[in-house]
């Protein structure tokens, strides 16, 4: 069975999927130092505990982790998750929570907005500690790649929350295209139902005065200040916002291109376009909707191929809309004619034998098409493990983790940074396509992480953190 793999196959797995080794093979030292502590008992410090982050936490405690510290910004949101945990000491700066209580840590959860990620998995990362980070892995281009070196280096086990990653459905859709069911891939097109928060907006002008238990310094972290202006930012609108989000493609491509790009390896793209780019609307917010185009050359025996994305109402051409099963087409072609507001997201991955067709934002479903070809089609054998845990998709993943960081899952995490890293590099790319015109191909070295053709955009692969945020 595919979940009682030999260390020699998943070691070539994790190759074959372009992952960097970071994961539960990256070194004895980790595994057994977890495997020391898992005897008296794993522990935990959560950062960002609201929203996702709450789910994130009581997640990882119900994996027997003993949950010492909460902290969020949001003192509503610190006390509701307080009165769950009422031995869990509170803080409201993830710095000053690492300082008291990092020699009483294993394991530290990053459920905050994008921009501080980076800022609290890396200093925790270098204190040796576990790391389960919400997607995306990172605000920037050159975070993901630090925060993969930084894993690597540590030694550390790592997670990125793409919770697909961990269901049996993306694993076996990965495993068809790889067997060459499909044939040869050269166009992929993914399209989603974001942005669902305010986009293609200017910056308010005047301030309100900050709640007093929101700490208005350690929400903005790492970067610039701006005055706080009441649900403007705090607590779900961020996303949209240039300084602290990623906009629609941040926010879900981890999730919809999660399964082409692990089964095609779309790693380091050679170029990208805005197909359709209204740009950062006054620099401040991401366009309302927008269509890229990302290129990749030849692969490890791939051909090379075009990845197409759409958010905010755009999609396929009505072409590749006719060929989706008779549900998700319609659901389509009303969205097109605005008969429907329902936005719809979806993957469809173009072979020249076929197609893989996923309608779930997870990757966890999919159809082999045309239909009626793959009626007798019979699923390849299984090269990827299969979790045994019957949970749902959130909980899989974080029994995944914890059960690699208790050394007691061969496999390791899929999502390590090892390997979300690569994903969100590849994401974060189409960001920069935004900062150009529209129809402006920018030429991309994924070795230096710049472009020399279109170097305006080059400012954006990194940020000068504020002071005493500095990564």
């Amino acid at each position: 069975m595919a979940n009682k793999s030999t260390r020699r196959r998943f070691i070539g797995q994790t190759a074959a999927l372009g992952v960097a080794g970071v994961g539960y093979w990256a070194g004895t030292s980790p595994v057994l130092k977890a495997q020391e502590s898992a005897l008296q008992g794993l522990s935990a410090a959560c950062i960002g505990v609201g929203g996702k982050g709450g789910s994130d936490t009581s997640h990882i405690a119900e994996q027997g982790v003993n949950i010492v510290g909460l902290c969020d910004v949001d003192g509503g949101s610190l006390q509701k998750k307080g009165r769950e945990f009422t031995s869990a000491e509170q803080f409201n700066d993830f710095r000053e929570m690492l300082d008291k209580i990092g020699e009483k840590v294993d394991i530290v959860t990053v459920s905050t907005p994008d921009h501080n990620h980076a800022a609290a998995a890396i200093r925790a990362m270098r204190m040796k500690k576990h790391i389960y980070c919400q997607k995306p892995l990172t605000w920037s281009i050159r975070e993901a790649r630090m925060m993969r070196e930084t894993a690597e280096e540590m030694g550390v086990i790592t997670q990125m929350g793409n919770q697909g990653t961990s269901e049996d459905g993306l694993r076996t859709a990965v495993e068809v295209i790889q067997s060459g069911a499909i044939g040869d891939v050269a166009e992929v097109h993914v399209w989603s139902n974001r942005p669902i928060w305010p986009q293609g907006k200017g910056r308010p002008a005047g301030s309100d005065p900050v709640p007093e238990d929101l700490n208005w310094d350690a929400w903005i972290g790492p970067a610039p200040m701006r005055p706080f202006k009441k649900g403007e930012y705090h607590a779900f609108n961020w996303r949209g916002w240039a300084d602290f989000g990623t906009g629609a493609l941040g926010d879900m491509a981890c999730h919809t291109t999660n399964m082409p790009v692990m089964a095609l390896k779309l790693w380091d793209p050679v170029a990208v376009t805005a197909v359709k780019n209204p740009g950062i609307f006054e620099g401040e917010t991401y366009p309302a909707s927008s269509a890229l185009l990302f290129e990749f050359p030849e692969r490890e025996g791939l051909c090379a191929c075009k990845f197409y994305w759409y958010d905010g109402g755009e999609l396929p051409s009505s072409e590749l809309i006719s060929q989706l099963p008779r549900r998700q087409r319609q659901a389509l072609e009303e969205q097109l004619k605005g008969t429907s507001q329902n936005k719809q997201s979806g993957a469809l991955v173009v072979g020249s034998k076929g197609m893989v067709f996923s309608p779930d934002d997870y990757g966890a479903k999919f159809y082999l098409l045309p239909e009626d070809k793959f009626v007798d089609y019979k699923e390849p054998e299984q090269t990827l493990p299969r979790i045994p845990a019957k949970l749902s998709g959130d909980q899989r993943q974080k029994w995944e983790f914890v059960s690699t960081v208790k050394g007691e899952y061969e496999p390791g995490t899929m999502s390590n940074f090892g390997y979300a890293g690569r994903l969100t590099e590849t994401i974060l790319v189409g960001n920069l396509a935004l900062r150009a015109g529209e129809g402006q191909r920018i030429e991309w070295d994924a070795k230096t992480l710049t472009s020399a053709n279109v170097p305006a955009v080059n400012e954006f692969v990194q940020r000068e953190y504020r002071k005493g945020w500095e990564i």
